[in-house]
C-alpha cells in the first residue's frame, strides 16, 4: 500500500519550502521521470532525511511498476542511500528478464545480493559475469572486492586482489584503491599507503581515494602527512552553519591572539568528545572561542570549558564578528599534532556537575565494583554507516553471556533502540538508569559513580576516557584509525585497554574479555586503574 509522507515534519532541502516539497512530491508521483526522481530524492537524502527519501522512492516505484528506467533509478537510489536491498534485488531481477545480457545490471545485482546477506548467490552472479563477459571482468572484480569488504570478508577480498595482480591483469585506479582499503581494514596500514598513492597518481581528484589515504596515514600514526588529504573531505556540518563556512579556515601557525574563532562539531559525539581536549590550548593562545555543538553535548562542554561560549545548532549566533572557523576534527592538527607522541593525553579534561553525580550515585547499587556496559552503536540509516555499525556492535545477550556471572554490579549505559534488548535478558541483573539521562552531562555524572566502563567503539568510550575512568574498548576487527593497527593501549586515553577482535564475530574476543574481567574484579580495589 502506498503511504504518504508528512513533509511538514522533515528537514527541508536548501531553498525549498514545505509547500514546495509537497508539490514537487505530488507532481513526481503523477508524472514521473527518471531524472525528476533522481533530483528530488537526492535533495532529500543529502539533508539526511533518509526515511522520507526512501518513502518517496518506494512510493514512486510502486505507482509506476512498468516504467523500467524509473525502477532502475529507484534501485540505484535505494542501494546508495538505504539498506533496502530486498527491493533492489527484486527490481534488478525484473530488469534482467527484459535485458538478460546487460552485464552491468548483473554486477549491480551481485553486489546487492552480497549486501543483502546472500553471499553465495552474489558470488555466483559475479562468477557468471567474469566468465561470460570478459570485457567487463575488471569492473566485476572491482565491485566484487568492494562488496566482500563491506560485508566483512576482508581476507577474501585480499585473496581476490592478490590473484588478480598475480595473473598480471589490468589494474585500474579503483583496484589500487581497493587494495589500499583492504590492507587498512586488515590493520596493515603501512602496507596500504603505496597502493593509495598509486591510485591517486591515476585519479588525483577522487574523493574516496583521498579520504582513504588520509585515514590510512592517520591509522599508521602519520598525522602530519595525512592532514592535507583529510582537510579535503566533504564537510558534514549542519545547514545552520553554512554561513560560517565562508570564513577563513584556521590554519596551523595562525596567530590566535585577539582572534574570534567559531569552532563547530562536524561529525559524531565521539569525535567532539575526543578533540575537545585541545580547547584550552586554543584559548591559552589568546583566542575567543564560540563552540557550536549538538544539544546532547552543550551542557557538558559548558561545565568543562567555562571560558568558551557554547551554543547549539539551533541558537542564533551573530556571524559577522568572527575572524575564522574550524571543524572540531581539525583542531588537534591545527594545534600541532604531527605524530602519536604529540597527542595531548592529560585526563580528565571533562567536568561533571556535583549535584548530578550525587543524584545518580544515590540510585546506583551499593555493590562495588560497578561496571557500565554498552554493546551497540547508535542507529544509522545510510548504508555505509549501517555496515560500520554492524561491524562495531554486538548484542546485549552476547556481551552479558560472556561477562557474567561476575561479582560486581552491572549498570546499563546503552541508549537508543538497542537498549530494549535488556528486556529479554534473564541472567545477572543490570541496573538501568538511562531513562534519567537527558544529555551527555547526565551520562558523565552516571559514569563518575562507576569503577569500569566496557563498551564497543561509540561515544561512551570517549566520554569515559575523557573523564579519566578505566574503560575497556571492544574494538571491531577493522578498528577505527584512532586506535591504530595493534596494541592494547591508546595514547588518546591513558586509562583505556583495547580488546581487538580478529574476526567478524566478537565471540572469541568477548570470551577473552570475560576472563580478564573475572581477574580484574578479583583484584579490584577502590582507585584501581584499567591497566593495573
Amino acid at each position: 500500500m502506498q503511504q504518504s509522507t508528512d513533509v511538514s515534519s522533515i528537514r527541508l532541502p536548501k531553498g525549498m519550502t514545505v509547500e514546495g516539497l509537497a508539490q514537487a512530491r505530488q507532481a513526481l508521483l503523477q508524472n514521473p521521470t527518471p531524472q525528476g526522481l533522481l533530483t528530488l530524492a537526492q535533495q532529500i537524502f543529502e539533508v539526511q532525511q533518509y526515511v522520507a527519501g526512501e518513502r518517496l522512492v518506494i512510493d514512486v516505484m510502486a505507482a509506476h511498476q512498468d516504467n523500467l528506467q524509473l525502477l532502475l533509478v529507484g534501485a540505484d537510489l535505494l542501494a546508495t542511500y538505504t539498506m533496502r536491498y530486498d527491493i533492489v534485488v527484486a527490481i534488478l531481477a525484473k530488469a534482467l528478464v527484459v535485458m538478460p545480457h546487460m552485464s552491468e545490471l548483473k554486477v549491480f545485482l551481485a553486489s546487492a545480493l552480497v549486501a543483502k546477506g546472500d553471499v553465495a548467490g552474489g558470488l555466483g552472479v559475479f562468477a557468471e559475469v567474469m566468465r561470460d563477459h570478459p570485457e567487463h571482468e575488471q569492473n566485476a572484480c572491482e565491485h566484487l572486492v568492494a562488496a566482500l569488504l563491506e560485508a566483512g570478508f576482508a581476507q577474501a577480498s585480499y585473496g581476490v586482489l592478490e590473484a588478480w595482480m598475480r595473473d598480471n591483469k589490468p589494474v585500474s585506479a579503483a583496484l589500487l584503491n581497493n587494495m589500499g582499503c583492504v590492507l587498512q581494514r586488515l590493520n596493515r596500514s603501512e602496507e596500504a599507503l603505496p597502493w593509495y598513492r598509486q591510485a591517486l597518481e591515476r585519479d588525483p581528484q577522487n574523493r574516496n581515494v583521498i579520504q582513504g589515504y588520509a585515514l590510512a596515514l592517520f591509522k599508521a600514526g602519520r598525522f602530519a602527512e595525512g592532514l592535507p588529504y583529510y582537510r579535503q573531505r566533504e564537510g558534514m556540518a549542519e545547514d545552520t552553519l553554512s554561513g560560517y563556512l565562508s570564513l577563513p579556515r584556521l590554519q596551523k601557525g595562525d596567530s590566535l591572539s585577539g582572534k574570534n574563532i567559531v569552532l563547530y562539531q562536524e561529525q559524531g559525539l565521539g569525535d567532539a568528545l575526543q578533540f575537545a581536549r585541545y580547547l584550552p590550548l586554543l584559548v591559552s593562545g589568546g583566542a575567543r572561542v564560540t563552540l557550536v555543538v549538538s544539544a546532547a553535548l552543550a551542557r557538558l562542554f559548558s561545565l568543562s570549558f567555562p571560558y568558551v561560549r557554547v551554543v547549539t545548532y539551533s541558537d542564533v549566533v551573530p556571524q559577522g564578528e568572527y575572524d575564522a572557523c574550524l571543524a572540531m576534527p581539525d583542531l588537534p592538527f591545527v594545534m600541532g599534532l604531527e605524530k602519536p607522541a604529540d597527542i595531548l593525553a592529560t585526563v580528565p579534561y571533562l567536568q561533571t556537575d556535583a549535584v548530578d553525580v550525587a543524584r545518580f550515585a544515590a540510585l546506583l547499587p551499593a555493590v562495588r565494583p560497578r561496571i557500565g556496559l554498552v554493546w551497540a552503536g547508535g542507529q544509522r540509516t545510510k548504508p555505509s554507516d549501517v555496515l560500520t555499525d554492524q561491524r562495531r556492535s554486538t548484542t546485549a545477550e552476547q556481551m552479558l553471556r560472556a561477562l557474567t556471572p561476575v561479582k560486581a554490579a552491572l549498570v546499563n549505559l546503552q541508549l537508543g533502540p538497542r537498549r530494549e534488548e535488556l528486556a529479554a535478558w534473564r541472567g545477572q541483573p543490570v541496573c538501568d538508569l538511562m531513562d534519567r539521562a537527558g544529555d551527555m552531562a547526565d551520562t558523565a555524572a552516571l559514569i563518575e559513580g562507576l569503577d569500569l566502563v566496557i563498551s564497543v567503539d561509540t561515544s561512551v568510550v570517549h566520554l569515559a576516557g575523557a573523564l579519566g575512568k578505566p574503560v575497556w574498548l571492544l574494538s571491531r576487527w577493522d578498528g577505527c584509525w584512532r586506535w591504530g593497527d595493534a596494541g592494547e593501549t591508546s595514547r588518546w586515553y591513558p586509562t583505556m585497554r583495547i580488546f581487538r577482535s580478529d574476526e567478524r564475530s566478537f565471540g572469541h574476543v568477548l570470551a577473552q574479555m570475560g576472563e580478564a574481567l573475572e581477574e580484574w574484579v578479583a583484584t579490584w580495589r577502590p582507585g584501581k586503574g584499567a591497566q593495573d
